[in-house]
């Protein structure tokens, strides 16, 4: 935890700005933010910016914009405030930027409306009004778009304030699943499809960029390949392995291109070492780059890595 004074611009003074809440039981809510007039967020029904639930303390934070920008305070609150991703005290806000609170993520966006002093109790009105509308159907403590809150981003914010829950993350043609104890990772699925390794599917989903994503309450389910690992680890190893694995794409076959076994076969099956026998053997027996790739316990870049070798050494052929 600790004063973020440092970052970023200042935004200019004569603009105005609104806390946009993009995730949570207030979403599609804004509450604008005018100078010199401090917002007091918390759960106490007197305050500026009130936020009902059992996350939220009475009073959790305070957000004024001064001449040097916007601030965001916690004020001694139980589950703390977090800006992109980090617990703080006391932080200066620039647009763009991320703010948890409870289960509520708010983003700061210009605005193209004039300030104006008399405009607080209007946006407290519209958020009673947003959450009324959502609360017939507010299953979910937390819920939006990937496009707002990218997935990275959203595991950071997780992993730190420590959540616990299953994030659901549907694209147009996938399903993901990402269990989580105390901001830990210890699962992760892809449409329930059992062959693919957990870290394997955290990696694959880190590359979605379109979707939508739901925080469902804890699974009491066990699993037998269970990892524990923290999200900044499978952060730093994935992104990682992405850029590599972009590097190789252009060499690839086609996901759909056939694999066979090279026919003469001139080259020692006996130089092969262990994974790369496997690889050899998935290609026998399921054709295709992309069960190669689904059906390998390496990660893909490993994986498409070993593949790109036996092509290269004439172990494998494409049809």
């Amino acid at each position: 935890m600790q004063d973020s004074s440092a970052r970023g611009q200042p935004p200019p003074r004569n603009h105005s700005f609104l806390l946009r809440f993009i995730s949570g039981k207030y979403q599609g809510g804004e509450f604008p933010v005018v100078a010199d007039k401090q917002i007091i967020v918390g759960r106490s029904s007197d305050l500026d910016m009130v936020l009902v639930e059992d996350m939220v303390s009475r009073k959790h934070a305070r957000i004024v914009l001064q001449s040097d920008g916007i601030w965001i305070e916690d004020l001694g609150s139980t589950n703390g405030t977090f800006v992109n991703g980090e617990k703080i005290k006391r932080s200066r806000l620039k647009e763009g930027d991320r703010v948890l609170i409870g289960t509520s993520i708010l983003k700061v966006v210009a605005s193209d409306s004039p300030p104006a002093e008399s405009i607080t109790t209007s946006g407290r009105v519209e958020l009673e009004s947003v959450a009324a509308q959502r609360r017939t159907n507010q299953t979910r403590t937390m819920s939006g778009a990937i496009e707002e809150v990218p997935l990275p981003d959203l595991l950071q914010l997780f992993g730190t304030s420590k959540k616990n829950g299953v994030l659901v993350v549907r694209t147009e043609d996938d399903v993901g699943r990402i269990f989580m104890r105390r901001g830990n990772i210890y699962f992760a699925q892809i449409n329930d499809v059992d062959d693919l390794a957990p870290m394997k599917c955290m990696f694959r989903m880190l590359t979605w960029q379109k979707g939508l994503f739901d925080l469902d309450p804890p699974d009491e389910r066990t699993f037998g390949n269970e990892i524990d690992v923290t999200v900044q680890e499978v952060l730093m190893e994935g992104l990682r392995q992405l850029d590599e694995f972009e590097q190789l794409r252009p060499s690839l076959p086609s996901l759909d291109a056939r694999l066979a076994i090279a026919s003469p076969l001139t080259a020692l099956l006996r130089d092969l070492a262990a994974d790369e026998l496997d690889i050899v053997q998935l290609a026998m027996n399921y054709g295709s780059v992309a069960a190669v790739l689904n059906k390998s316990p390496s990660t893909d870049l490993e994986t498409a890595q070993t593949l790109l070798k036996l092509l290269k050494t004439s172990y494998l052929r494409t049809l």
